[in-house]
């Protein structure tokens, strides 16, 4: 492990982390593997950049209804210096490769050896979720990762100013982690005994959640943007907090019969697998602060938060990491040898990591990739855009794109640039060919680009010269 590692030198494990994790983010996106999500959070940075209200065509809200996400304010100011959605990709890439550096901090801490804090850097790295979560465009509560972990480092360390500062930055990521943030807290409160740093979190964690759902996101967004519009990810809990209230007062089977699932069994799994050799139920209150966002998993029945591929499960790896670190740090962990750990965390980043995809899914719409950017080069000007989700994130620097479309309303972009043969998520190739064909019949657009099933029309006012 020592040869395979210089010892101390973390900052170089981190600056090769950082630079794979963006690559691969760039190469996914550039293979038009990118999709609403990253929509949704580069046009409101850019229209913050440029001083406009952040309101995504996208999704029709406010930046600020979707979760509260403060921290993309901040990070406009990177869009000043040149906006583009590569800055996305840098700054979730070093976020969750930045994490190495508390976890290598938290087991010097608990008295592990320089080695063994390495190897818990390692496990940290190859941590299936983490990877996985960096190849799911961008969401801001990737940046939480860090400052959880150096949150609790604070915390053990009494630097109360700068635990604040932590659980403020973490709160702006993402609503929800105010739950995280409070169960945080409560863990300190108890088996920290650091009564200050856990009785501030449980205070902020609780306040935010309310502040955030019943005043900001009401405030900035319409109905659309509520709590109420996840609900559909609970559907066996009704549809309103009434009816939820009544299932778990009346119905609880209804739960119970759902948490012991089947396909629970199997996300837990995944999930634990990579570092299960240290989960030692001893040593695993950490996970006390990992309860909200396994919770809400858990109770879904939707399957995008009952896997490792997406990015639901990402603010429970602080705590397991933590839960690690205690069990190796009472040396009562099944796996000793650093090789042998590194072997393990390895094998499960191979099984379990979407590396895979840059060979298979990734590589689907190859064949007419030139002609895509080919029309998106002559999207020229920044006017409205219609066109497919997936290519939706490389236009996004305007106020209105969409890749929803009514057919009464087409009038209203200015650029219809579709790709028929790869429709992405968002509609079927029947639906495009359909709207093609109803195109060339309009006489108020004109076909300015076609190609391997690609196809650019510029709204007739519009029309760029031949």
């Amino acid at each position: 492990m020592e040869k395979l590692i210089p010892k101390n030198n973390i900052s170089v494990i981190i600056s090769i982390s950082a630079l794979i994790l963006l690559a691969a983010s760039i190469i996914r996106h550039e293979l038009f593997n990118s999709s609403g999500d990253l929509a949704f959070f580069d046009q409101t940075v850019y229209l913050i950049s440029q001083g406009k209200l952040p309101t995504s065509s996208v999704l029709g809200f406010h930046v600020l209804a979707d979760h509260a996400a403060w921290i993309l304010y901040p990070i406009a100011l990177l869009y000043k210096i040149y906006p583009h959605v590569y800055w996305l990709f840098v700054v979730q890439s070093v976020a969750l490769s930045l994490g190495a550096f508390p976890t290598y901090l938290l087991a010097l801490q608990a008295g592990l050896k320089d080695n063994q804090a390495i190897a818990m850097v390692v496990v940290y790295l190859l941590y299936p979720v983490l990877y996985n979560s960096n190849l799911c465009d961008f969401h801001p509560d990737t940046l939480a990762v860090p400052v959880l972990l150096t949150a609790v480092l604070n915390a053990r360390s009494k630097k109360v100013f700068w635990f604040c500062i932590n659980v403020l930055v973490v709160l702006g990521c993402k609503a929800v982690l105010s739950l995280t943030v409070a169960a945080m807290g409560v863990w300190l409160l108890l088996f920290e005994k650091r009564r200050l740093s856990g009785f501030i979190a449980i205070i902020s964690g609780l306040a935010w959640f309310v502040i955030a759902n019943k005043i900001i996101i009401p405030f900035f967004g319409s109905e659309a943007a509520l709590v109420s519009r996840h609900f559909y990810r609970y559907s066996y809990l009704g549809n309103s907090f009434s009816e939820t209230l009544q299932i778990i007062l009346f119905q609880p089977k209804i739960i119970i019969s759902n948490i012991l699932s089947s396909i629970n069994l199997e996300y837990l799994s995944f999930l634990l697998a990579p570092v299960i050799w240290g989960l030692i139920p001893k040593y695993m209150t950490p996970l006390i602060g990992a309860i909200p966002c396994l919770a809400l998993n858990i109770l879904a029945d939707h399957p995008s938060q009952k896997n490792v591929i997406l990015h639901y499960s990402l603010p429970a790896i602080p705590f397991i990491m933590l839960a690690l670190i205690a069990s190796i740090a009472a040396d009562k962990a099944w796996l000793k040898q650093k090789r042998v750990i590194f072997l393990w965390s390895l094998i499960w980043f191979l099984i379990l990591g979407k590396w895979g995809f840059f060979i298979s899914k990734y590589l689907n719409s190859v064949d007419n990739w030139q002609a895509t950017k080919e029309a998106i080069s002559l999207v020229k000007t920044q006017d409205s855009v219609l066109t497919t989700d997936v290519i939706t994130p490389h236009l996004t620097h305007r106020q209105q794109i969409s890749f929803k479309y009514k057919l009464h309303e087409l009038n209203n972009f200015h650029y219809i640039l579709l790709n028929t043969r790869h429709p992405g998520w968002g509609a079927t190739v029947e639906d495009y060919n359909n709207l093609t064909k109803e195109l060339k019949k309009r006489s108020d657009f004109n076909l300015k680009y076609q190609r391997d099933d690609v196809y650019l029309f510029v709204y007739k006012k519009m029309a760029l010269p031949i």
